[in-house]
Order: structure tokens, then C-alpha cells, then sequence
């Protein structure tokens, strides 16, 4: 058999099993495994660094599908290369309940991220791409040094994340990115020229990038594209031009086979054209077998001489290296974590939460060197660039901050990038009212359980001036839905230092809503336990009995303090439960949940932002005072008083319902 007859049968095992789990799940995305096979056979018998049998190998070449609905592409060539979780078994069950295949890619073994949603993948890949610059300028490349490739499809870059990524990874000169794009002119409406004539190479040539267009069915082809790409240092695209379908007789070259089973008849049809003798479903000659186990066997040396090198590394750097890789916090940061929390006790600071977040940032930063920090194009407002932070700057890679520039939506899924390729922390800034630009990417950091912490500042009508475009009301309550995600909206510095520990201990994305507007410290008495872990907890009682609990998160903490004065005034006992994460709180047991929840009779809910996650803890008659739409340009102070949230009137709406709920009992 020559190398050509060779590749050509190793391409169409994965075109077989792509064509049979399709037509066996009935449903799934033909079009592209078959179309991109050629590519997928190139990369994995002949170019990229891994080992099936040491799947987290930290000097891998990460391979990201960013196309996710040819997912079949990747599921076949973990299975024929020997991934011990991709069994013919999870194949078979290709988009079934409790299959290892899913729909479209999640995060496992050989599986680098949770791709889908076109051009997430692409983000994906420029942040490991990044993580890979970082960590090799940190470590050096005995220990660091590999590449990162994307499989992309129109889709992908048509979607503006790609654009955002891509512009960024320009400028970087990611030199070990190498996107190749399944170029088979075909969207799932009819022909990409239906909505699209831009000339791709150039866009990519003027964004800093090597661009080039090649057979995508010319294995030697794709080799010698890639070969010149990974000598290059920039980024590059190479566009494999492709058919769609590739094999299928009567649907090659057409959008029906993009995501519809071929049926049976057209598969035997394409088995039979592509010279394919077994009739059998899923199987796969031993021969070919054997070939493709042999590509996964290929990089072993490679990893054993990267073993080697890793024990002859300095016990103390080498050590460092591991606890990077494993996620682990430095020694010491516990302690370090109280003794900023029992300095901002004692001081007592009035600030606004984003400069408290930036305090802590100081000494956080100084302590975990992984934390890379960032901005999208705010770092002054949102108080993420720290003392010491070298910006990281083309071809120049030793520093920690990343100025993204107005690019929020690539930002978040740079910095899934960075998470997922391991050894880092992101971090990165923007307004809360911003976040939906950001939105797709941290769904997928919940789904893949990421550690990734956006820090989002100006987190209400606080903000003033700038007006209601700018004024987040609905984000929180939207935010809170996502499931997996922590949202922190602290009450003040010591709050702002609880929640910093708190995202940094989780293994899931955070987001810290922070305030612009000064706001006082509401728990001068150092406490050691961390009470925002708890989610929500009383910080001032009732004396005695209380008859109205007032439930508050942020900067409206103080006010809901200011109203307790009010009506213990007014001889009406209240308490105040600070409420910085209802995910937490949601995490604690039934017994706590039902303590702070209370018994008092009235229970009122005060927040610079909509109603909807309160009823929780308040029920569907408990009073709320907050917005019922979009704010106004304003001084803050003035807002809260336009808008009604003050203590005179929670007071009021407190009092006047208790009134109503003994004229009910009389009554």
C-alpha cells in the first residue's frame, strides 16, 4: 500500500464511522467529518504531539474543534487512535443519553473544550495558544513547548468573536496558532455566497496573519501548509478547500448533507465510491486499525524524553511547574487571604468596591504568579491592572496583563483558553451592563467548570452620569440564571476580600459585581470565618423577635442597615441579612437556608437592580425596593432618591405593610 492509498483508506475509516453513528443516532452533521477527514487524518497521524494514554500530558499539541457539529470527526479519531474513554461502544452511541459522543463536543479526555456555538472554539484556541507563549517564557521550553490548532468552518468565521480573536492574536504574534478552516463554501441556508463575498485572505493578512488557500483533499498539501506554518512566527490560516459530503454521491457539494442523516441508501452508495468493502456498521478493518493505533503511538518518545526532562529540572522549579498544572494555590495564600480581610476590618475603608477589589488584587496578584490579569479597554475603571503587572506585548510573553482591548465578547473566551490549557488564572474587566457581550463564552465556562473570574464593575445606577445604556438592571438576575456560575456582588471591602478567596477556591467561573459609587464598610469586627461562603448571613439581628427581615446585596447593604436603624426607631425589631451570592447560599443546607430566611412577618428585598431571584427569600408577597426598569443619567445620589431605594422609604413600605397584616389579623 502506498503512503497515499495509505492515508486515503485511514481518511475514509473516519468517514464510515461518521456516516454510520449519524445514520445509527439519526440525526448529527455528516457534511463535515466526511468533508474534513483528509484534514483530520493529516493532523493526527503526521503532525500533532500527544498521547493517547497520557491524556493530560501538559506538553500536548491542543487540538480544538471549534466546527463542534462535525463532531463525529474527532469522537472517530479518538476512538481509532486508542483514547481508552472513546470505545466503539460510546460510538455506537453517538448523541444517545449517557454517551461520551454528545451532539457536539464536551470537555474529556482528547477532548480539549466544549465547542458549538461557532467561533468559541477560535477563542478557545488563541487563548491556549497565549497560555502556551506564557508558560514557555515562565519555564522554558524543555518544559513548554507545543502548538495549538483549530479546526474551524465558515461559521466560525463569520461570527464576530473570530474577528475579535483573531485581530488580538494578530497583533500578539501567536506564531504557535494554526487555524485550519474546512473552506467547503456551504452554510445550512445554501452556498456562503449567499451571504458573504469577503475576501477571507486579506481579512486575515491585514489582521497580521499568514493566510494561504489549498486542496483540502492533498494530504501532502495540508503537511507542507502546516510544516511552513509552524516555522512562522505568526499566526496562521490555512484554508482547505474541501466538498462537503466528500464520497456521498447524489449530496456532495450541497447543504443537505450539512446536518441530516445521508439515509440508508446513500450511505452504501458513498461506502461503495469510496472503495469502502465492508457492508458492516462501524467497523473498521484491523489493518486500518492497526495504522491509526500506530499514529497514536507515534508521539510516545516524545513524551517519555519530556518526562525526563521534567525530573531533571530543579526540585523547587519543577515543583512550581506541577502545582501550576494541577491548579493548586500557592502556600500561604489562605493565611494571606485573612490577613487582608483583618486589614480592611480594622480600617474601615469608605470605597468603592471595585478600588477595594483592587487592593486585594495587589497582594493577590504579588502572591500567585499564574493570575494573568486584563482588560477590555478599562483597566483604570475596573482596577484590574496592578502594581508590578507587566503588559504582555507582541512576541514578548514574560508579562501578566493583557490589554484586549473593546473586544469583551473574545476576552471571555480567551480567557476559557488560557483556563482550559491549565498553569493559568484569568482574570479579566469590564462594565456589568457589558457583560452580554460576554454571555456565550461564560455559559461555556460553567458548563466546562473553569475557573475564570470576571471581574465587572459599575454594577448599577451607582454608576450615575453615564445614563441607563450603561446602567445594568436586568444583568444580575440574568447572570444568576446561568447555571454554574457564581455570581459575588459583596457589600463592601471586607465583602470585596471574601469573595475574591471565594472565586479563587472555586473551581467554576465568578463574577464579581463591583460598585463605582463609595460605599461604607459594613463589618468593621473582624470575623475569620468567611461569612459571604455561607451566601447569605445576618449581619445585624433583630433585638428580639424580629418582625421585618430585610435582605440586601452590594452597595445596598448600608442602606438596608440605615432602614434597621429606622425601625428599630420606630420600635419595630428588624434584621439584615447580607446576601453577596445566592448560588452559595443556595449550596448550604436546608436547616441554615430556613434560619436566615426567618420567620418575621414582613421580609423585604432591596437591590439597585429587578426583582426577579428574589421571591427566594422573600416569597411572592415580600415587599421589594429596587428598579422595575432601566435607570436614568444622574448623580447617584440623586437616582437613589428618584428611584425610591432609601432607607426613609424601605422604612416606610415596611412599616405600612405590617400595619395592613395586623389590620388583616383584627379584621
Amino acid at each position: 500500500m502506498t503512503d497515499h492509498d495509505k492515508h486515503t483508506a485511514m481518511a475514509n475509516a473516519l468517514r464510515v464511522l461518521a456516516m454510520d453513528a449519524v445514520e445509527a443516532a439519526k440525526s448529527g452533521h455528516p457534511g463535515l467529518p466526511l468533508g474534513a477527514a483528509d484534514i483530520a487524518t493529516v493532523l493526527f497521524s503526521r503532525v500533532l504531539k500527544f498521547d493517547p494514554a497520557a491524556p493530560h500530558w501538559p506538553d500536548r499539541d491542543r487540538f480544538v474543534l471549534s466546527a463542534g457539529h462535525g463532531s463525529m470527526l474527532l469522537y472517530g479519531a479518538l476512538y481509532l487512535l486508542g483514547y481508552e474513554d472513546m470505545t466503539i461502544e460510546q460510538v455506537k452511541r453517538f448523541r444517545q443519553l449517557g454517551s461520551l459522543a454528545a451532539g457536539h463536543p464536551e470537555l474529556g479526555e482528547g477532548i480539549e473544550a466544549t465547542t458549538g456555538p461557532l467561533g468559541q472554539g477560535f477563542g478557545n484556541a488563541v487563548g491556549m495558544a497565549l497560555a502556551e507563549r506564557i508558560l514557555n517564557a515562565r519555564f522554558g521550553d524543555g518544559l513548554v513547548d507545543h502548538y495549538t490548532y483549530v479546526l474551524v468552518s465558515d461559521g466560525d468565521l463569520m461570527e464576530g468573536v473570530s474577528h475579535e480573536a483573531a485581530a488580538l492574536a494578530g497583533h500578539l504574534k501567536l506564531g504557535r496558532l494554526i487555524v485550519l478552516h474546512d473552506d467547503n463554501g456551504a452554510t445550512i441556508d445554501g452556498p456562503l455566497a449567499l451571504a458573504d463575498s469577503g475576501d477571507l485572505m486579506k481579512r486575515f493578512h491585514a489582521a497580521g496573519w499568514n493566510a494561504t488557500r489549498i486542496d483540502g483533499h492533498d494530504a501532502d498539501a495540508i503537511a507542507a501548509a502546516i510544516a511552513t506554518a509552524r516555522s512562522s512566527d505568526r499566526p496562521s490560516l490555512i484554508s482547505c478547500r474541501t466538498r462537503i459530503g466528500f464520497g456521498a454521491p447524489t449530496k456532495e457539494g450541497s447543504e443537505e448533507v450539512h446536518c441530516m442523516p445521508l439515509g440508508a441508501r446513500e450511505v452504501a452508495a458513498a461506502r461503495a465510491r469510496l472503495g469502502w468493502e465492508s457492508e458492516e456498521a462501524f467497523h473498521v478493518p484491523s489493518e486500518l486499525r492497526d495504522a491509526w493505533r500506530i499514529a497514536g503511538l507515534r508521539s510516545g518518545l516524545a513524551h517519555k524524553a519530556w518526562e525526563k526532562r521534567r525530573k531533571e529540572v530543579e526540585t523547587v522549579e519543577r515543583g512550581e511547574f506541577d502545582r501550576r498544572l494541577r491548579g493548586d494555590l500557592p502556600a500561604g495564600f489562605e493565611d494571606t487571604m485573612l490577613r487582608i480581610k483583618a486589614r480592611l476590618s480594622n480600617e474601615a475603608p469608605r470605597i468603592a468596591t471595585r478600588k477595594a477589589s483592587e487592593i486585594v488584587l495587589e497582594t493577590v496578584n504579588a502572591l500567585v504568579p499564574e493570575m494573568i490579569g486584563g482588560s477590555a479597554d478599562l483597566s483604570a475603571s475596573n482596577g484590574t491592572r496592578t502594581e508590578g503587572l507587566k503588559p504582555i506585548a507582541p512576541g514578548k510573553y514574560d508579562g501578566r496583563y493583557l490589554f484586549y482591548g473593546v473586544r469583551e465578547h473574545a476576552m471571555a473566551a480567551i480567557m476559557n483558553g488560557m483556563a482550559l490549557h491549565g498553569g493559568i488564572i484569568p482574570y479579566g474587566g469590564t462594565f456589568l451592563a457589558f457583560s452580554d457581550y460576554c454571555r456565550p463564552a461564560m455559559r461555556l465556562a460553567a458548563q466546562m467548570r473553569q475557573r475564570v473570574v470576571y471581574v465587572m464593575t459599575h454594577d448599577s445606577i451607582g454608576l450615575g452620569e453615564d445614563g441607563s445604556t450603561h446602567q445594568p438592571v436586568e444583568h444580575l438576575a440574568a447572570l444568576r440564571a446561568m447555571p454554574g456560575l457564581y455570581v459575588f456582588r459583596p457589600a463592601d471591602a471586607v465583602e470585596t476580600a471574601e469573595c475574591w478567596h471565594l472565586a479563587l477556591t472555586t473551581k467554576a467561573p465568578s463574577v464579581l459585581a463591583l460598585t463605582r459609587q463609595i460605599v461604607p464598610t459594613v463589618r468593621a469586627v473582624y470575623e475569620e470565618n468567611n461569612l459571604a461562603g455561607y451566601g447569605a448571613y445576618e449581619i445585624a439581628p433583630a433585638s428580639g423577635d424580629a418582625l421585618v427581615s430585610i435582605f440586601s446585596s452590594g452597595s445596598e447593604v448600608a442602606i438596608a442597615l440605615e432602614a434597621k436603624n429606622l425601625l428599630d426607631q420606630a420600635d419595630c425589631p428588624t434584621r439584615v441579612v447580607s446576601v453577596p451570592c445566592f448560588e452559595l447560599f443556595n449550596e448550604q443546607s436546608d436547616d441554615y437556608r430556613a434560619g436566615i430566611v426567618g420567620s418575621a412577618p414582613v421580609r423585604v428585598a432591596v437591590e439597585a437592580a429587578v426583582r426577579m431571584g428574589w421571591d427566594a427569600l422573600i416569597g411572592a408577597d415580600g415587599l421589594f425596593v429596587g428598579m422595575s426598569g432601566y435607570g436614568r443619567s444622574g448623580q447617584p445620589k440623586a437616582l437613589y432618591q428618584h428611584f425610591g431605594i432609601t432607607a426613609e422609604k424601605i422604612a416606610d413600605a415596611a412599616l405600612t405593610r405590617l400595619a395592613a397584616k395586623d389590620d388583616a389579623r383584627v379584621g
